[in-house]
């Protein structure tokens, strides 16, 4: 049986990564036999290793956001042994790594109680961001004038490639009107 690219791929997909199926609980689930998949992911294996590695591609480890490391935090949290471990398997982590944002969210939250504690925000702190807010404003301001400023243009290039696909452009326009003059002078 021949089978399209994109479904080959999609299986190579299911059986990398995270949460990663073998072939032969793959090939049970969806009627391909296993050394078909098997030889699917070789071919895939080689010509990863032959392809340069994408420009696109980040290297080095992932870049986690704060609410992606919030997350993995309300998950990991009372968790231990086995659970704990399918967890980070599943997220790609170390426990080392789950050690270090416990340790960053306990010292932000410690450090969050001092400033409420200790005022909120000074006068001059006040100001500036007061100043920074006005400026935001004025910054969002001029982007959505010039947003309007790029849509007519790109407007009046569209109808300018409408108009020339007629045939009809600014020579030829004006070789009537002076056609039409002349004939009213006579």
């Amino acid at each position: 049986m021949s089978y399209t690219d994109a479904f080959k791929s999609q299986m190579v997909k299911r059986m990398v990564g995270p949460g990663a199926v073998s072939a032969a609980a793959l090939a049970r689930q969806v009627g391909v036999s296993q050394p078909t998949l098997s030889q699917w992911l070789r071919e895939a294996n080689k010509l990863a290793a032959m392809t340069p590695p994408s420009e696109e591609k980040p290297v080095g480890p992932k870049k986690w956001t704060p609410e992606e490391k919030l997350r993995v935090l309300a998950e990991a949290h009372g968790l231990a042994g086995e659970t704990l471990g399918a967890l980070l398997r599943r997220e790609g982590l170390h426990e080392g790594q789950l050690v270090e944002w416990r340790a960053a969210a306990a010292g932000a939250l410690a450090q969050g109680t001092k400033e409420a504690a200790s005022g909120a925000l000074t006068a001059g702190q006040r100001r500036r961001m007061a100043v920074s807010e006005k400026r935001v404003k004025e910054l969002e301001r001029e982007l959505r004038r010039k947003e309007k400023a790029l849509a007519e243009a790109a407007a009046l290039l569209v109808l300018e490639k409408k108009l020339q696909a007629m045939g009809w452009d600014e020579k030829d326009s004006g070789d009537e009107d002076d056609a039409a003059d002349e004939t009213c002078e006579k």
